[in-house]
């Protein structure tokens, strides 16, 4: 086996990796619902540190207030996200197949 031969059978294996690699994070149906559920769990973090935001009151509103500076552009985007109802249950009934 030559020097030509082995890099371009090095290629060709480099390049299925990387057409596998793009699959699996780009393209793949599962990339979606992985990137829905770690919304769905941020979403949880926010309503859990911030209730007051909906009118649930919370007795660790005084602590959870200092995370507000770290978390603001998150909290803007989340408090639009939650107050369009209609997007939240179109998307929970995905979840379902509604």
């Amino acid at each position: 086996m030559t020097v030509a031969d082995r890099i371009a059978a090095f290629r060709a294996a480099f390049e299925e990796w990387l057409r596998g690699l793009y699959h699996g994070m780009i393209t793949h149906p599962a990339y979606e619902k992985i990137e829905k559920e770690a919304e769905d769990a941020e979403d949880e973090f926010m309503l859990a540190c911030f209730p007051d935001a909906f009118g649930i009151p919370s007795p660790v509103s005084y602590y959870t207030a200092e995370l507000l500076p770290y978390l603001e552009d998150e909290f803007e985007a989340w408090e639009r996200r939650l107050w369009d109802r209609e997007s939240l249950i179109e998307r929970k009934g995905q979840q379902y197949h509604f």
